[in-house]
């Protein structure tokens, strides 16, 4: 790759420049779009970003050009929850849920969590890495740069530790950037049945000490449910988890009120992920605490749900919301950012600009990277998307069009 490189003849730029936080209320609404724009690079790093005009005397004489065709650019889809490492998948509770069975009563029956969780711990490292590497490349086909992935799925010491060397290794060969999440208190496992505070304690005392001092993971995550972790299991995990020098995500209130949104704010959690069912009044406790929501309508659509978290609610209340995939191989077997925007403006009525912002630049904070993606400003990484269509919007207008965007990371073509 030549140290210089120009973005040229674009027709519409989202620069999704703005102030150094995540944005809020109206912010939501402003891309920052320049019309009849280019990009400029040097080495990996954006020193460039605006009208053509303004910028073409400053184009290197060596740089490479790329014309974009009128089309427009927009930062690189973070994905800012997913499940990326598993083995198998869960086709035939796929097949239970269409015949009418719930999430939780296949998870009652030994489905769910635990079936996958069989699977992975039976799978090597190298078998995890082949599955991971394809995930990741489904996401990276639809433009995502960045994706936190979680364990969970190996819940005692030896596959939970081989998940997380799965994701350092994904992340290491590239191109594609991998925030691991410590997921350990997803589900209780069978060999722990009945000894609830005997796994809590393993988790707490034993695996975040290891995982922290090996540096596997930048978060730890808490699933706070009726069928996961009540309050006060989450509460000893995560406490422990902050007092190792993890940052903190939650699963909160999927399917019950109560479970979790406080906890956040109580704990200072970065995100409290999923709340479909929180309670308006629970709102202000979050912004108070600065705790980022993330939404995750692939789930609401693969359980096929009909209470969505309320959206315009928390933008009013003055929350910087998060847009994710939640990809994983139960409920919500989905790696398209796109897709997520266009469930989130039919679902939760959010306008296309929002959905933008909060699955770029929001994401981006959320995992505490707001000052090196999400954005196109100088001085960050150049992870951004060349799209097919010539406005944003499209990405969420044409639902699971099969648009194929060339994704660039750090200034290098990736897929095209």
């Amino acid at each position: 790759m030549p140290p210089s490189l120009a973005i040229v003849n674009i027709g519409q730029l989202v620069t999704l420049g703005g102030p150094a936080r995540p944005r809020v209320g109206n912010e939501l609404r402003d891309l920052g779009i320049v019309e009849n724009a280019a990009l400029l690079i040097e080495d990996g790093r954006i020193t460039g970003a605006g009208t053509y005009s303004n910028f073409k005397d400053r184009i290197p004489l060596n740089a490479m050009l790329i014309d974009a065709e009128a089309r427009c650019v927009t930062p690189g889809f973070v994905d800012a929850h997913t499940h990326l490492v598993f083995a198998g998948n869960r086709a035939a509770e796929f097949e239970q849920r269409i015949a009418g069975a719930t999430y939780q009563q296949i998870a009652a029956a030994g489905g769910g969590i635990l079936r996958t969780v069989a699977r992975t711990r039976a799978a090597t490292e190298d078998e995890l890495l082949a599955a991971a590497r394809r995930h990741c490349d489904w996401m990276l086909r639809s433009g995502t740069t960045t994706i936190e992935a979680k364990s969970g799925y190996g819940l005692d010491r030896e596959a939970e530790l081989k998940m997380l060397r799965v994701l350092r290794r994904l992340d290491e060969e590239g191109p594609a950037r991998i925030i691991p999440t410590l997921l350990a208190a997803h589900t209780i496992p069978p060999e722990f049945a009945g000894r609830r505070d005997d796994y809590v304690r393993f988790v707490a005392e034993e695996l975040i000490p290891e995982v922290a001092a090996a540096k596997l993971a930048q978060f730890c995550d808490a699933f706070c449910d009726d069928h996961a972790f009540t309050v006060d299991e989450c509460r000893t995990v995560l406490t422990a988890a902050r007092g190792h020098g993890l940052a903190l995500r939650i699963h909160a209130e999927q399917f019950r009120p109560g479970a979790g949104a406080a906890l956040a704010a109580e704990l200072g959690a970065v995100t409290a992920d999923h709340l479909e069912t929180v309670t308006e009044e629970t709102l202000p406790q979050l912004r108070a605490a600065g705790v980022q929501p993330v939404l995750l309508p692939g789930s609401v659509f693969c359980l096929r749900r009909t209470q969505c978290p309320p959206a315009r609610a928390m933008i009013d209340a003055g929350l910087a919301i998060v847009l994710a995939t939640d990809f994983n191989p139960g409920s919500s077997p989905v790696p398209s950012m796109p897709f997520m925007l266009s469930l989130a403006c039919l679902q939760m009525a959010l306008t296309p600009a929002e959905a933008l912002t909060a699955a770029t630049i929001n994401a981006a904070h959320s995992l505490n990277l707001g000052d090196e993606i999400g954005s196109l400003e100088a001085g960050k990484q150049a992870d951004f998307l060349i799209h097919e269509c010539a406005d944003y919007r499209e990405l969420a207008y044409f639902i699971a069009a099969p648009m194929r965007p060339r994704v660039f990371i750090a200034g290098r073509e990736v897929t095209g």
